[in-house]
């Protein structure tokens, strides 16, 4: 199954990022745009950053009513991105006001539905009032979000394998949480090496300081793909 890689932007301005990215054109070809840039600039740092040849995964985690979400999905739609985040805790009707929206607004934009962070253990969920283990909440949510006619998934990469046994082979599954071997964790509990990711089924790996802070992140990021390579 083929793989890619799709880079974390932790900074607040594109301005900041453009030198790393245009080092990295034509190593890495996706980038995430989360809440910390988009609540600092606004819809225009998605141009900005589309502008520079790089196809936007927009990670906004909508999380509301019905009406709201699908105007929402409505309005992001109009922006240059081929990937954005709802929160699948927002319940079935929520996802298909969702999807028919981003039918109707945009085919080609995939739907992500997120299910439980991956900052997230079994005690966090337990303070939630979620008795279930993180693997089981994420076959329950993920079910939910593929019934509700979302096409992708956003989970954590030890959620991969049972995720793949349950869901449809054409469901395109995005993990965070991948660190290299040797590597720090930092605030993921849940995490695999890419080529472990890789290999049990994603998609698209979500790599930020791994790569945006190493010492040499061109090299870094041609380790990870070639980690993810297919194999002859």
């Amino acid at each position: 199954m083929a793989c890619d890689l799709i880079l974390v932007l932790d900074e607040t301005s594109p301005r900041v990022v453009e030198p790393l990215l245009r080092s990295l054109t034509g190593q890495i070809r996706w980038v995430k745009i989360g809440l910390q840039m988009y609540t600092a600039c606004g819809p225009d740092c998605v141009r900005e950053i589309a502008d520079l040849g790089f196809r936007v995964f927009l990670d906004l985690k909508l999380h509301d009513i019905p009406n709201t979400v699908a105007h929402a999905v409505e309005s992001a739609a109009r922006l240059p991105i081929h990937m954005l985040t709802l929160h699948t805790a927002g319940g079935a009707e929520m996802m298909r006001w969702a999807v028919k929206a981003q039918q109707g607004a945009k085919p080609d934009l995939l739907l992500l539905g997120v299910t439980v962070l991956t900052s997230m253990g079994a005690a966090d969920l337990q303070q939630i009032g979620v008795t279930g283990s993180p693997e089981v909440q994420v076959s329950r949510l993920a079910q939910l979000a593929v019934d509700s006619g979302l096409k992708g998934l956003v989970c954590s990469p030890l959620e991969l394998t049972p995720l793949r046994k349950i869901l449809p082979a054409t469901t395109q599954l995005i993990t965070p949480g991948i660190r290299p071997a040797g590597a720090k964790a930092d605030d993921q509990t849940r995490v695999l090496t890419p080529a472990e990711a890789a290999a049990a089924g994603a998609n698209f790996l979500v790599v930020g300081r791994p790569i945006s802070r190493a010492p040499d992140p061109v090299a870094a990021a041609r380790a990870m793909l070639a980690e993810i390579a297919p194999k002859p």
